[in-house]
């Protein structure tokens, strides 16, 4: 992965830029900064993103400012990416976190470049030849529990023994057990196997074998099993074609003519073992059987390797609200840093910008919704996780829907997740003060898909019914009557003083949020980046100290508050 070299200053840019060349980094610097590979913001945030990303990070300033923006971040010393801290004069390089994962290395090897001193902290590294929970390329250790007493027994001058082993053997403080990690399991199921009929089977066949489940670091299975649930639960999967899995045909121990007719492919299991590494391994364990699943173990001829075959596919909606991270959940934000493409409008992109890290972006004009959706299809198929990235909430008039419908019509095994944001009638209800506290509804004004007959009918029942109404797509450039057209409709149902929110650029800089009464709401007021937001006969506004007016519905609580105590 990328490392980031992060400065604070212009001082630190032309080290930041050696560094980075000899690391093969990015060099992210605030906008004053000019030479940077990227820009920042706010640097909390860039150092945080980059270490919840998972790229190593290499902070040319104080190793305070590090420790105390990445504290909050530590949850897991197993997964921490490397952290450095590097004096501007090059002197000085600190690992401060993920020694054992490479820091130490790294801050070696950079310290060697700029002819200064890493100051290695770690007992292991610095007392002893190395580590004992970093052994290598191709290796896991098994007892990590045993790591921290088998190093102090190691440090008192006792003998610590270690071994490689594929047999479940579980260790102590004396000795320390290793697994390979080239080992792959190959999957087949019946369609719509039980996932725990699967898992029980894997279980008792690694059980049976002496093979210790930390050794699996692959699976596979044919593509044809993608949207299988018994196949969702494995991390790491990899998917073939029938046609990849059909060239083992005559290097299986167990062709079926019958799997053959059905798939293409005389083997699934012992096949996708095999073809995790290309074909260079051996099976370890031959095609086993439960009554609706396979299994097969193969592992390959080398320590280290590269994983044949494709990740599963997932389309992710994402709702990035109005725009600004503040209003973005920390679930969008996640699954932004860490999808592999981007897909959306190029407004919406632009506004995500700060957060991408290596993603491929692919941009779309206004409109073209459902091109969009299907290029983020397509993108999974080839085994991409995809951000679909939609403004306000991606279930609201936005990409949700029109993704599950198109493989409602056109079937596709890729996953599809939907993950939340705030949407544009929220922001204004929070904005002008709390508009949405009792029934409300949304309507979209927009007759380029729903005849205005339909939206006509709406907007009558809900105006009847008494809702506070968000109007939606309320006038374009092609457009400019069917907001005054609803407000008619809505006229004998409202008193002139009715609250009407107007709301333009939620979320942005140049956001403007203004409360007018029903009787003056000015449609000119409204153009294609604004929401108009309705109250019902309930919906009061009022004046407060600081001169602005606030807007709201009651819930119904003054009858409570009105009784006789």
């Amino acid at each position: 992965m990328t490392p980031a070299i992060v400065i604070l200053d212009e001082a630190a840019l032309p080290l930041a830029r050696q560094i980075a060349t000899f690391v093969q980094g990015k060099v992210c610097g605030p906008e004053e900064v000019t030479g940077c590979d990227r820009h920042y913001e706010d640097v909390k945030e860039e150092l945080a993103d980059w270490f919840n990303y998972g790229a190593p990070v290499i902070g040319i300033m104080a190793a305070g400012i590090m420790i105390r923006v990445l504290g909050p971040q530590l949850h897991d010393k197993r997964r921490e990416p490397p952290v450095i801290a590097v004096s501007h004069d090059g002197k000085s390089v600190v690992p401060l976190l993920g020694g054992h994962h490479g820091a130490n290395d790294m801050a070696r090897q950079i310290a060697a470049l700029t002819q200064g001193h890493a100051a290695l902290t770690t007992a292991s590294d610095v007392l002893l030849s190395g580590s004992f929970d970093a052994p290598g390329p191709g290796l896991v250790l098994s007892n990590l529990s045993d790591m921290k007493a088998a190093t102090q027994a190691r440090l008192r001058g006792e003998d610590v023994t270690t071994e490689v082993t594929l047999a479940h053997i579980p260790g102590n403080p004396h000795h320390v057990v290793y697994h390979p990690t080239n080992v792959a399991v190959g999957l087949g199921c019946e369609r719509g196997c039980d996932p725990a009929e699967l898992k029980q089977l894997l279980d008792d066949t690694l059980r049976q074998h002496d093979i210790a489940s930390q050794s699996v670091s692959v699976y596979a299975t044919i593509d044809l099993k993608e949207d299988e649930a018994a196949m969702a639960q494995f991390e790491n999967l990899r998917l073939f074609t029938p046609g990849e899995l059909a060239a083992y045909d005559g290097k299986v121990p167990n062709p079926s003519a019958t799997v053959k007719a059905e798939t293409g492919t005389a083997s699934v299991s012992e096949a996708a073992a095999l073809a995790v590494f290309g074909g260079k391994a051996k099976l370890l364990v031959p095609k086993t059987k439960s009554a609706r699943a396979t299994v097969a173990i193969a592992q390959g001829d080398s320590a280290t390797f590269t994983a044949q075959g494709r990740k599963p596919g997932t389309v992710k909606l994402v709702g990035i609200g109005p725009g600004s991270r503040g209003m973005m959940s920390g679930d969008v934000i996640s699954v932004l840093q860490t999808t592999t493409d981007w897909v959306g409008y190029s407004l919406y992109l632009d506004l995500a910008e700060s957060l991408r890290r290596g993603q491929t972006r692919h941009d779309f004009p206004l409109g073209d919704e459902e091109a969009r959706c299907r290029a983020a299809i397509e993108l999974a198929k080839q085994g991409k996780s995809v951000a679909l990235v939609c403004s306000g909430d991606a279930g609201i008039y936005a990409m949700a829907a029109l993704v599950y419908e198109l493989i409602d019509r056109e079937p596709a095994r890729v996953a599809v997740e939907v993950h939340p944001g705030i949407s544009a009638f929220q922001a204004a209800s929070a904005r002008a003060g709390a508009m949405i506290g009792h029934d409300f509804c949304c309507i979209s004004l927009s007759d380029l898909l729903t005849p205005w007959e339909v939206i006509e009918k709406r907007l009558k029942a809900a105006a009847e019914g008494d809702f506070v109404i968000s109007f939606y797509n309320p006038r374009s450039l092609k457009r400019r009557d069917q907001l005054q057209r609803a407000f008619e409709i809505l006229k004998p149902h409202r008193n002139p003083d009715t609250p009407v929110v107007i709301a333009s650029n939620l979320g942005r800089p140049e956001e403007n949020i203004r409360i007018r009464k029903f009787w003056e709401f000015n449609p000119e007021e409204v153009d294609m980046l604004t929401l108009v937001m309705v109250g019902s006969s309930q919906s009061k506004a009022f004046q407060r100290g600081d001169g602005r007016t606030y807007a709201y519905t009651p819930r119904g609580y003054a009858k409570k508050m009105d009784q006789p105590k």
